[in-house]
């Protein structure tokens, strides 16, 4: 079972060669899941960079791409550790994902509405492992997000639904512990990490945030 406790999501924006060291100074720290989202880059550079982060993450804790099944495909047939891939609602459809990823892969879908979850409840039991869920707070590396749920909208769709949700948009150190209360299967920050100047600080902080709503 793979722990859902804190995602680390990629940011476009951060030089490659300095989201390398990001990301490995926060799986040092406790990151638990990885995600490499690029939306800009070509399939050859987020192959490339799917490759080399796979290297940096080494198995330390679970590594997924954002929307690319192709990508996701061709670097665990080169070889590489690529645990799954993250999908939105316009991207290829889940249930396609799970049966050419397979049984153990991880597979997350963005869920924003009531009816986002309602689908994501209508697939077949082992389809989804996850769902994200938010936004929680505007955030600007997501210019074309929906309308914030805020923590009390968040518990209102993570109650609806039996399966793991990941809260993500906007969420800083102070929003976690509050998160966890209201049903949070774990969070995913983007620029409360790869923004910092001590990535491993932060996430050595939102770790303890987590903890303490145990």
């Amino acid at each position: 079972m793979t722990d859902l406790a804190l995602h680390l999501v990629t940011d476009h924006r951060v030089p490659f060669a300095r989201l390398r060291d990001i990301v490995d100074e926060a799986v040092n720290a406790g990151v638990t899941v990885v995600q490499l989202r690029d939306k800009l880059a070509t399939g050859g550079e987020l192959y490339a960079r799917t490759l080399d982060l796979a290297d940096v993450v080494a198995g330390r804790c679970a590594f997924v791409v954002d929307d690319r099944l192709d990508v996701v495909l061709a670097a665990r047939d080169r070889g590489a550790r690529v645990d799954g891939i993250h999908l939105g609602q316009s991207d290829l459809p889940v249930d396609a994902a799970r049966a050419l990823l397979g049984p153990t892969a991880l597979v997350g879908w963005t869920a924003n509405t009531p009816e986002h979850l309602a689908a994501a409840d209508a697939f077949s039991p082992g389809t989804l492992d996850y769902l994200g869920v938010g936004v929680i707070r505007a955030t600007d590396t997501k210019p074309d997000h929906p309308r914030p749920l805020g923590v009390d909208g968040f518990a209102e769709l993570a109650a609806s639904t039996a399966l793991p949700c990941v809260a993500i948009g906007g969420i800083d150190v102070g929003d976690v512990a509050a998160l966890r209360d209201a049903g949070a299967a774990g969070v995913a920050v983007v620029s409360a990490v790869c923004a910092a100047d001590d990535p491993g600080a932060v996430v050595r902080d939102l770790r303890a945030a987590w903890a303490s709503a145990a």
